[in-house]
């Protein structure tokens, strides 16, 4: 019985001491944890040394969480204001839109700091993405501009993706254009005389019904002009010759079409008079202006809405001018 006492009373005090080392380990890993000047003690000193870790662990992960913040803060102020900068005008995903506005920067973009160094901006205006353009940056994008860039608002020319022409302009323009172009297609195939009379339709009312899209649906039945057509006289506003020309003739050239490179009519005249086999003297062809101009009833629908997006008045709408470009022709004489 003694023999068990002792045995057990060794037991426990090498229990005793195994715990005793067990405490005096996980002590010396604690004091190593928090001993903050390696002194081997925990002392006031590394009370104070902690605590100032913690604060400046807490002032990191504020600070963290602050350029978080600024960092969305910066890239939600990008989306909005769309600025665009000299690095993206060679970016191949950079693409000019139709239509563009040569402009100052307004307040928001002016005074907001992702915006600093940037020579424009993208605006989304109802179905139509408009590129702005600061005024003093204009040399930057390499473009060209008819007639000139005292204008605000420009579409792009249809055969030159570079050139622009302001708005107000633009059906007149293109009609000089496509006389000239006519000219040059006579002397390419060697004409002898060629007579390019411009013609404008009266405007006339009758029954129509609209859609709530705000298009007109003419009634079944009213006539249409093609390039094998003539204008009745009496439905004409205005007549004018627009170039007529003499020339001595020549064997014909293949003339490079471009404003006029989809008219049918023009394509087959090329043809004709490059076919030596059937040779042609004399062609009479009615073109309608609106099939060549570059912009569609739609189009013009959405450049009204885009501009009215940017508060931008006139005296007219492109929906309107576009109407009247439908109504005028060029009726193209040529004798070989």
């Amino acid at each position: 019985m003694e023999k068990t006492k002792a045995g057990l009373g060794s037991i426990a005090a090498g229990v005793g001491k195994s715990a005793k080392d067990v405490f005096q380990k996980a002590k010396s890993t604690v004091v190593k944890a928090v001993d903050q000047n390696d002194d081997g003690q925990f002392d006031r000193e590394d009370v104070s040394i902690l605590a100032e870790n913690i604060s400046t662990a807490a002032k990191n992960t504020a600070l963290t969480m602050a350029e978080r913040a600024q960092e969305r803060s910066k890239e939600a102020a990008l989306r909005l204001l769309q600025p665009i900068f000299p690095a993206d005008l060679t970016q191949p995903d950079f693409l000019l839109s139709k239509l563009i506005r040569i402009t100052e920067p307004d307040k928001k973009h002016a005074e907001s700091e992702v915006c600093t160094g940037s020579v424009g901006f993208v605006s989304d205006q109802k179905d139509m993405k408009v590129i702005n353009i600061y005024r003093d940056y204009v040399d930057l994008f390499a473009l060209t501009f008819y007639p000139d860039m005292d204008s605000e608002v420009y579409y792009v020319d249809p055969c030159n993706p570079r050139h622009y022409i302001a708005l107000e302009d633009y059906f007149s323009h293109l009609k000089v254009a496509r006389v000239n172009e006519l000219q040059k297609i006579a002397q390419d195939l060697g004409a002898k005389h060629f007579r390019v009379t411009y013609k404008e339709q009266k405007t006339t009312f009758s029954k129509c019904s609209a859609k709530a899209d705000g298009s007109i649906k003419v009634p079944a039945g009213t006539a249409t002009l093609d390039g094998a057509h003539n204008l009745d006289a009496r439905d004409l506003t205005s007549v004018e010759v627009a170039a007529e020309m003499e020339c001595p003739g020549h064997s014909p050239q293949l003339p490079r079409l471009h404003y006029l490179q989809k008219e049918p009519s023009i394509q087959t005249l090329v043809a004709l008079r490059m076919d030596e086999t059937s040779p042609i003297s004399h062609q009479k062809y009615t073109l309608k202006l609106s099939n060549s101009s570059g912009i569609k009833e739609k189009d013009a629908a959405k450049i009204d809405m885009a501009l009215k997006g940017m508060k931008i008045k006139g005296n007219t709408t492109m929906s309107s001018e576009f109407l009247n470009e439908s109504r005028r022709y060029l009726e193209y004489e040529i004798d070989f």
